[in-house]
Formats: C-alpha cells, sequence, structure tokens
C-alpha cells in the first residue's frame, strides 16, 4: 500500500467519527431547551471526585378524572409524552371559547412530520381542565368538544372530583388565580397554558390568548420532544469511548502493515530475497 493509499485509508476511518463530534457539538450548543419550574429540593452527588449540586424539580401526581367520551383516564396512561394544559369552563363568558380556539390551533399545528399520510403526533397530548366540574357533565364537555372539533385521541377535556382538579392548578400546577370578571371568585380562572415534559415537569407558562405565545410554546413543545429523557440512553451512548480504541486499533494495524510492506520491498529491491 502506498503512502497516499493509506493517508486515504485513514481518512476514511476517522471521517464519520469527526463528523459526529463536529455535528453533535454545534447541536448542543444551539439548542436551547426551556427551563425547568418548581423546584422541589436541592440535593449534592460526589461526581468525579467533586461535589455537584443538583436540582430535583417537582413531578406531578397522578389523577383520575373523565374525559368528553365518558372514560376514566389517568396521567399515568400519557407517559413520556409531551403535554399542554389549561384550566376553562363551558359557562364561561369571557376567555374560555378563544382558549379552547387557540388549544385546536396548537393541536392542529403540531404534526408529526416524520410520518407519511398519518401525521398525528405520538409524543404530545392536550388536556383542559374544567374548574366548574358541577355544571360540565360528560355531556356538557361533549357538546364543548363537537362546537370546537376536539379530537379526543389527542386531547382530553376533563371533569370528576372538584378537589383533585384544583389541587392540579393551585398544588401541582402551580397556575395563579386571576381576576375572574364576571366569574365567580371562587373559581381558579386563568390564560395561560402550562407545557409539561415527559418526565411529568412543568417547563414553561404560557399566555394562551397571546399568538406570539403560542407560536412559542408550538416551538418549546417540539423542542422537549427532542429532548433526552432520564433512563432513556441513545444509539451511541457509552459507544464513543469503545468506537475510538477500535478506530486506534484498526489504524495502528494498517499503519504496521503498510511497514512491513514497505520494508519487504525494500529488501526485495536490495537483493535480500
Amino acid at each position: 500500500m502506498s503512502t497516499k493509499g493509506f493517508y486515504a485509508l485513514l481518512m476514511a476511518l476517522l471521517f464519520p467519527l469527526l463528523c459526529y463530534f463536529i455535528v453533535k457539538g454545534v447541536t448542543e450548543k444551539n439548542i436551547t431547551m426551556p427551563p425547568h419550574f418548581l423546584p422541589d429540593s436541592v440535593i449534592t452527588e460526589v461526581v468525579d471526585g467533586k461535589k455537584v449540586s443538583k436540582t430535583i424539580y417537582h413531578q406531578l401526581n397522578d389523577f383520575t378524572l373523565t374525559n368528553q367520551n365518558g372514560e376514566q383516564v389517568s396521567l399515568n396512561q400519557l407517559k413520556g409524552k409531551i403535554i399542554v394544559a389549561n384550566f376553562f369552563f363551558t359557562h364561561c363568558p369571557t376567555i374560555c371559547p378563544r382558549l379552547t380556539t387557540n388549544m385546536h390551533w396548537l393541536e392542529t399545528s403540531i404534526t408529526n412530520a416524520q410520518r407519511v399520510g398519518d401525521k398525528t403526533p405520538d409524543f404530545i397530548h392536550y388536556l383542559s381542565f374544567s374548574i366548574d366540574p358541577e355544571r360540565d357533565s360528560v355531556h356538557q364537555l361533549k357538546k364543548w368538544a363537537d362546537r370546537f372539533q376536539v379530537n379526543p385521541e389527542l386531547w382530553w377535556l376533563l371533569t370528576g372530583d372538584k378537589k383533585t382538579i384544583y389541587d392540579m392548578a393551585v398544588k401541582e400546577m402551580k397556575v395563579p388565580a386571576e381576576d375572574g370578571g364576571l366569574v365567580d371568585s371562587n373559581f381558579i380562572h386563568t390564560d395561560r397554558f402550562i407545557l409539561i415534559d415527559g418526565n411529568r415537569q412543568v417547563r414553561g407558562y404560557y399566555n394562551g390568548l397571546d399568538t406570539i405565545e403560542l407560536k412559542r410554546l408550538s416551538k418549546d413543545a417540539i423542542m422537549l420532544s427532542l429532548e433526552k429523557q432520564p433512563g432513556r440512553k441513545s444509539f451511541l451512548a457509552g459507544k464513543i469511548p469503545v468506537i475510538a480504541v477500535a478506530f486506534g486499533i484498526v489504524i495502528a494495524a494498517v499503519g504496521l502493515l503498510v511497514y512491513n510492506l514497505r520494508k519487504r520491498r525494500k529488501n526485495v529491491k536490495a537483493g535480500n530475497y
């Protein structure tokens, strides 16, 4: 093998690995994930002999409520999915119709671009909690769902135990109560949309009446779908050192082979064979 051939083989072996590290570095540098909210505690761990502080963020507790189809559903059924949630009620005279319209816009605008034919995204789900469950029966929610073309496969309108719903708003998602105007002051009346990641942690609050905020929410939801979840390893996780060692061994073997061939060629020319 000639010197040029050796260098060509060397480049062929190293180029894929080099490209991987370049793309990985550029991607990690330019991607900014939505921040975490609602810290629960801070723990200190020893990593490689150094103390590292780690914030533990609140993870939403499970619930069991009833959706617009009369089905008992829970948060555990949405394991690993990105969630967009809000709070509403069907007798709302002010912002709720607009909030539902805007949630419908999100539902139809975020699609699965990787799937041909069926564009239904399998990484996201929408939840609308009724803050007036006494009047918002399954029948009433179904009428609301039909009015706004709610897809039950992607979006649940929820009713049920009032304490469960209010605990989700106040204790779990920490949604601030706002002035409801003509609405009963006992209601949690808010225009916030809440973004929740696949680990059931809050990652953002957005004004559900603001188109700019809605676009930001859409972008952040897509970003979260790309985020590595705790405990889930990528295909190359832990394999890079092994691949690097393998490349090193191959390169060393090829180099030794080239050296021996060139030495043999010189010996032949010198008449030693």
